[in-house]
């Protein structure tokens, strides 16, 4: 089995916790002290408060055998670090670089996690943001087939031989350039319209159901011939079922603009 050192190094700081639990339970049975001193230096009590918040944020009960396992994998990780500071690794450029980017990472989560808390996202915005999305789901969903190809006259010269009685399916198969449909025989399932670009969507909400569409349908990706094979009411999920999902891109946006706009005002320069 291969195993690069720096998957190793990871493996070794993650499996500290679960040996450090280990080695306490053979250890006696002693109450929890209130500070921890490797070879002189203290262990922050604020360390021990952080990580059991990740725990307990990760579902993890808060139990004794938790508080000891914590304390174990602190100590753990400051002999590690003491043994990496002793032959000089943390002079090293490349760590001093990587360790830089790790504080980078948390002022980056931590400003993000600021902004969110002081510009919360309300459960009446949520509302408006999934009545707007429902609106535009349109009130069908359909069961479509298509054939996708390069030039105009290729999808008239399907036409004419669809209209001659010949099989969608093996001339999608044959002919279409559309490699999600092509050996399903064109089939894109049950959609709303909304799915697709707007002149797709604009040919097959005006078609009935078992119609083919009389002329190319031109997109971006080129011309479509299109089959309706039929039309239902479209179900959209509740409110409450979506409305996370609603916070989390309210959240992401809200995100991007907070970066945009502290990019659009700072001063970059190359030299």
């Amino acid at each position: 089995m291969h195993c690069t050192l720096k998957t190793l190094a990871v493996a070794l700081v993650a499996g500290t916790f679960a040996i450090g639990a280990v080695a306490q339970d053979k250890a006696p049975k002693k109450a929890a002290a209130g500070k921890i001193v490797v070879n002189g230096v203290t262990i922050p009590q604020s360390r021990l408060d952080m990580m059991n918040k990740e725990l307990s944020a990760s579902g993890q009960p808060d139990t004794a055998e938790r508080q000891k396992a914590v304390r174990e994998e602190l100590i753990n990780r400051e002999v590690l670090v003491q043994a990496a500071q002793k032959r000089g690794l943390d002079k090293s450029s490349e760590v001093a670089a990587q360790i830089e980017m790790a504080r980078q990472a948390v002022l980056v989560r931590a400003l993000f996690e600021s902004e969110v808390k002081a510009n919360p996202i309300t459960d009446l915005d949520l509302q408006k943001q999934y009545e707007d999305f429902k609106k535009s789901m349109g009130e069908n969903e359909y069961k479509i087939r298509h054939i996708l190809v390069d030039k105009e006259d290729d999808a008239k010269a399907i036409i004419a031989e669809l209209g001659k009685g010949g099989d969608f399916a093996k001339i999608a198969k044959d002919k279409s350039k559309d490699p999600g449909s092509k050996d399903n025989g064109g089939d894109l399932d049950w959609g709303p319209s909304a799915r697709y670009v707007k002149p797709f969507a604009d040919a097959v909400t005006s078609m009935k159901k078992g119609a083919l569409t009389t002329a190319p349908v031109k997109t971006d990706f080129g011309y479509h011939v299109i089959r309706l094979d039929d039309v239902r009411p479209l179900k959209v999920p509740g409110f409450d079922e979506l409305k996370e999902q609603f916070r989390q891109r309210a959240q992401q946006q809200q995100i991007q603009k907070l970066v945009m706009d502290l990019r659009g005002k700072a001063k970059v320069e190359e030299r």
